[in-house]
């Protein structure tokens, strides 16, 4: 597993669009669906490294397919 430094939570959030989320709701965080799971994501410029791995984690996928996507 590597680290994800300094990812901006705009190109997040198209990662993960195209791994097939879609945006639920905007406030404070942004709210992902893809029909089973469900992703929080920070508006936060960079998003932490450990807190993006989590993230990524949840989505059920590995860093280095969230890094393709990106």
């Amino acid at each position: 597993m590597g680290e994800l430094v300094g990812v901006n939570h705009l190109k997040a959030i198209r990662a993960f669009e195209k791994a097939g989320f879609w945006i639920g709701r905007q406030g404070k965080h942004v709210i992902m669906y893809n029909g089973s799971r469900t992703l929080i994501i920070p508006r936060h410029n960079p998003i932490k490294s450990f807190t993006l791995i989590g993230i990524v984690k949840s989505a059920g996928l590995t860093v280095d397919e969230f890094r393709k996507l990106l």
